[in-house]
């Protein structure tokens, strides 16, 4: 089994720019991913900027992230997580502007197991499980993006 993996997957989701890419901050995916609940440790009220620290639970895990890089003028942004009993990795997500008013997502992931159950997980994110993934990113983002069609998240 490996120790450590590199993902990357790239979606087209039927939307701005400017509504996209906010949604793949811990305040946007609250409207998209169900159970996303994040807990903000600095800042408080959530705003996402380079240094900010929250945490989540997933099941029995709970998994701490810290914002690395924030770059909204262009559409990046990049956190570390570890979740302590299993990996620790990074997260970067790269919005682009696409003709015909959508917008390209590429999502990365650089995870290094712990132990034998980060071992036992980054097993599992195949090539083929971590694009089915972000997929259903997809589709939640893009069913998402329909009904709001009207909505305007970047303020």
């Amino acid at each position: 089994m490996t120790n450590h993996l590199e993902r990357n997957h790239s979606i087209f989701l039927a939307g701005p720019v400017e509504r996209v890419f906010p949604l793949f901050t811990p305040i946007g995916e609250t409207l998209w991913v169900d159970g996303w609940d994040p807990e903000f440790l600095h800042p408080q009220d959530g705003e996402t900027r380079r240094g900010m620290v929250f945490r989540t639970s997933h099941g029995d895990e709970t998994t701490l992230w810290a914002c690395t890089d924030w770059e909204p003028e262009a559409h990046r942004m990049r956190y570390a997580r570890v979740t302590p009993d299993s990996r620790f990795g990074f997260v970067e997500v790269a919005c682009r502007q696409a003709g015909t008013g959508g917008t390209q997502v590429s999502i990365a992931y650089t995870l290094t197991a712990l132990n034998e159950v980060g071992r036992s997980y980054l097993f599992e994110l195949t090539e083929d499980a971590f694009e089915r993934m972000i997929e259903g990113w997809k589709v939640r983002i893009d069913a998402w993006l329909l009904k709001n069609a009207s909505a305007n998240l970047a303020s």
